[in-house]
């Protein structure tokens, strides 16, 4: 089992900057990708960006050029810097991350962002 506790959600202002970070414990060791997903209230949810073991990165269309992701594989982190917020970003965030086949997740931290 690998548990995730994310931080750093909380309300910005639009334009504004939050940066979200991810603690892995348990069976931590051998982790493949991890990664952020989010999802708003009736809508489902959405995988925004990810980054494998070597660091190869990708993201959802729409937060490209706004939002990096990176990770610290010696603390067993992820961390995603979102910049350029808008309300449309607005929704909870989850952290993931893969092991063996299996794909683990965080509880999620809420990121609201005002007009």
């Amino acid at each position: 089992q690998v548990q995730l506790v994310e931080s750093g959600g909380g309300l910005v202002q639009a334009g504004g900057s939050l940066r979200l970070s991810c603690a892995a414990s348990g069976s931590a060791i051998d982790i493949n990708a991890m990664g952020w997903a989010r999802q708003a209230p009736g809508k489902q949810r959405l995988l925004v960006a990810g980054i494998t073991s070597g660091t190869t990165t990708s993201y959802l269309d729409s937060v490209k050029g706004r939002f990096t992701i990176s990770r610290d594989n010696a603390k067993n982190m992820v961390y995603l810097q979102m910049n350029s917020l808008n309300p449309e970003d607005t929704a909870v965030y989850y952290c993931y991350a893969d092991k063996t086949r299996r794909r683990f997740w965080g509880q999620g931290t809420q990121v609201t962002v005002s007009s």
